[in-house]
């Protein structure tokens, strides 16, 4: 029998070579020939190393959980009657932490592993268990212990570990619990250590598919710090050096560029980019702030769900998660639910010692407290949350509940409050390379000006406003007043004047317009890249219900051990996300395949061009300011630029 287990060993290092060369299916026959074949040689051990190998090409390579889970489960029942060997250790550990859903079980499986490492003197397999065990305890809330452990699993990364690659995933678990317990300052004190080793950075270390899972970590903690154009820099650089190294799409920077997007408005690429990865742990709640930023709050609501009912026991996820339920129902004008969803919210959340995370719940209670009629409760509430914020650091958080403060004052009718709080806004945001929140710009010049809304506001020959009323719009522009019937042109120009400079995909804008459909309502395949009776809009709205009720299906299925019926509907998501990918015109696809986009484009930039031109003839200085700064396409966007002559701004009802 020991013949027969030494014949694995080639296919085993041909399944490696072609993992390198980007062929993952040649590397999953190889594995799978290698695993027969220690079966049948009785090699129990090796067999189940070989299944982990393959779980983890599943998951790493092409994001594929269901399928990475099963060989998993099978590597462990493997080496589950064996007496005690280091392989059951690594076994117990062989999935990325930050990809494991229960912190409860990763911690068990940690811990085994971390016994098994000490008895046999394994220092690779100690970093990985020890790196995973922190994260476990961070997520479930123990955060004192967890980073004590995360701390001594760097300590042997940067040391003793000799294994490049289990180094690499070992920093991924350590950033990934810094990035939810925003500690910043211990990434940091770690950082440079790091670097030497070649774990973070440029420098060659851990393979790039775990490189590039680190990357996408620490660019989400640059987006909290309100860096994020070098987080754009970071994740676009490891999306590249991933396909590259590869010739695989990537999963874990893609994801967190979709968040990125998703802050910067530009929800259309965040779409592409999360297309086909929103059944993955990580990309959650990404998926569900997309939908609610969408304004499809059925969906937002469905898909927080969904995360809750995956991250039970993960008290740092679930928490962000409850957050945009509570906002998805406040949304739909359900304020019981948002009340109780906050209630959860706050109990979850009780006792831990996390920076800024008491500021974030208390933001979420005054939302409700104002939809609750309780404003003056609401602003205390914010200035509460400001003072729980450590002096330095979370400049991001701290600029986002002053803005909130601004809001709720002006609301209130606090006119001297709002212009207080407004300059401590904006002298918050100088200091960030972000992109401020929606119709940001607009109320601090409000506040700024004393302007209550409905006017031409200061400075008559430079300022013009665009307000919508029962009937039409308003438009105002030195002195002179304009009303003109609704169009669809209005309200895309609307959008856009609202949030100067930021990029609006064509699809995006006919989704604000349009609305999305009801939740079930006209999924028919074949209208989605062709002309039908049913809009584009709602045909991709009908969609993405669809994905996110087969998601919560194959949840169930995957629950219950039906990994046969998880794979059917895995299949059938497959074919679902293709036809949406096809409404976006990518992969080269014909002309027909991307008339969804295409058609968007067109008619949305005729009737932006026809807006301007009715503006124009009523207000024609203005008009031709406005029809400069605008750009259309398939992204859209209104740029004044620095002296534009002629500003335009959107005030709200």
């Amino acid at each position: 029998m020991g013949d027969a287990g030494a014949d694995a060993g080639p296919e085993l290092e041909l399944a490696r070579s072609a993992v390198q060369g980007g062929d993952v299916d040649g590397a999953v026959v190889h594995l799978s020939q290698a695993i027969r074949t220690l079966s049948a040689a009785g090699e129990r051990c090796r067999a189940a190393m070989a299944c982990a190998e393959l779980g983890d090409l599943y998951a790493m390579a092409q994001g594929n959980l269901t399928a990475a889970r099963a060989w998993f489960r099978r590597a462990r029942r493997l080496v589950a009657g064996e007496e005690p060997c280091v392989e059951q250790g690594w076994v117990a550990v062989a999935e990325m932490g930050c990809d494991v859903e229960d912190p409860r079980a990763l911690a068990d499986s940690a811990d085994l592993a971390l016994d098994l490492a000490r008895r046999f003197d394994d220092v690779n397999l100690e970093t990985k268990a020890l790196a995973d065990a922190g994260l476990a305890r961070v997520q479930a809330g123990r955060v004192t212990e967890g980073m004590a452990m995360l701390d001594e699993a760097m300590a042997l990364a940067c040391g003793p570990a000799d294994d490049d690659e289990v180094a690499g995933r070992s920093v991924c678990s350590f950033l990934t619990a810094c990035y939810h317990a925003a500690d910043f300052d211990r990434a940091s004190a770690w950082a440079d250590a790091l670097r030497r080793r070649g774990l973070l950075g440029l420098e060659p270390g851990a393979p790039a598919l775990v490189r590039s899972h680190c990357d996408s970590v620490h660019a989400a903690a640059l987006c909290e710090l309100g860096r994020w154009g070098e987080a754009e820099a970071l994740l676009l650089r490891a999306i590249e050096e991933v396909e590259t190294a590869t010739r695989l799409p990537s999963w874990h920077p893609a994801i967190a560029l979709a968040e990125l997007r998703i802050r910067q408005g530009r929800l259309a690429e965040a779409e592409v980019l999360l297309l086909g990865k929103d059944g993955h742990v990580q990309a959650l709640l990404p998926a569900a702030r997309l939908h609610l930023a969408r304004g499809d709050h059925d969906l937002a609501r469905a898909t927080a769900v969904r995360g809750l009912r995956a991250l039970a026991g993960d008290r740092l996820r679930s928490a962000e998660l409850l957050a945009v339920l509570v906002d998805a129902e406040l949304a739909v004008g359900d304020v019981e639910a948002a009340a109780a969803a906050c209630t959860d919210l706050v109990a979850r959340t009780a006792g831990l010692a996390v920076p800024g995370l008491a500021a974030r719940v208390a933001a979420v209670r005054a939302r409700v407290l104002e939809a609750q009629g309780e404003a003056a409760a609401a602003i205390g509430t914010v200035e509460e949350a400001l003072e729980l914020l450590p002096p330095a650091g979370l400049p991001l958080l701290r600029a986002t509940l002053l803005l909130e403060l601004v809001r709720l004052h002006h609301r209130a009718g606090n006119r001297a409050a709002a212009a207080v709080e407004a300059s401590r806004a904006a002298a918050a945001l100088d200091g960030l390379d972000v992109v401020a929140p929606p119709g940001t710009a607009e109320l601090l010049g409000r506040v700024a000006t004393g302007h209550a809304g409905g006017g031409g506001g200061g400075g008559a020959a430079s300022r013009a406003t665009l307000r919508r009323e029962a009937r039409g719009w308003v438009l105002d522009h030195a002195g002179s007043r304009a009303r003109v019937g609704d169009t669809k042109g209005l309200r895309y120009l609307a959008d856009l004047v609202a949030d100067p400079g930021v990029e609006r995909h064509a699809l995006d804008l006919v989704d604000r317009v349009e609305g999305v459909a009801p939740a079930g309502e006209g999924l028919d395949r074949r209208r989605l890249g062709d002309a039908g009776a049913l809009s584009d809009a709602r045909a991709r709205a009908a969609y993405r219900h669809r994905i996110e009720a087969l998601r919560s299906e194959v949840d169930d299925a995957l629950a219950s051990g039906a990994d046969g019926r998880a794979e059917a509907l895995e299949a059938e998501l497959d074919g679902l996300v293709t036809e949406l990918t096809r409404a976006f015109g990518l992969g080269g696809r014909d002309r027909r395949a991307s008339s969804a986009a295409e058609r968007a484009r067109l008619n949305v930039t005729r009737a932006l061009r026809a807006a301007t031109a009715r503006i124009t003839a009523l207000l024609p200085e203005a008009g031709l300011a406005l029809d400069a700064s605008l750009r259309t396409g398939l992204y859209c966007a209104y740029e004044p630029g620095e002296d534009p002559g002629v500003r335009w701004s959107f005030i709200p009802d």
